[in-house]
């Protein structure tokens, strides 16, 4: 199976992380993105550099980004 069959129903596909995080910022704010995905880069000192860093470490939580992101895109 080509990489391009991987990714065709893959909706985050092509959308790089840092695009994901500004929007994410922008529609719930950084207050509102820790309640809902409780890790400490969104909630103490927030910024988009510490959250890219820690994000690409963390699987789980770059997961539950991925996540957020689609239900947030699922409801525009």
């Amino acid at each position: 199976m080509s990489e391009a069959e991987k990714n065709k129903n893959n909706p985050l596909h092509g959308i790089k992380l840092k695009d994901i995080l500004d929007d994410l910022v922008k529609h719930y704010g950084w207050k509102g993105l820790a309640k809902r995905i409780d890790i400490r880069c969104f909630s103490f000192e927030p910024s988009i550099n510490s959250s890219l860093k820690f994000l690409r470490k963390t699987p789980w939580a770059m997961a539950k980004v991925g996540e957020l992101y689609i239900e947030m895109i699922g409801k525009k």
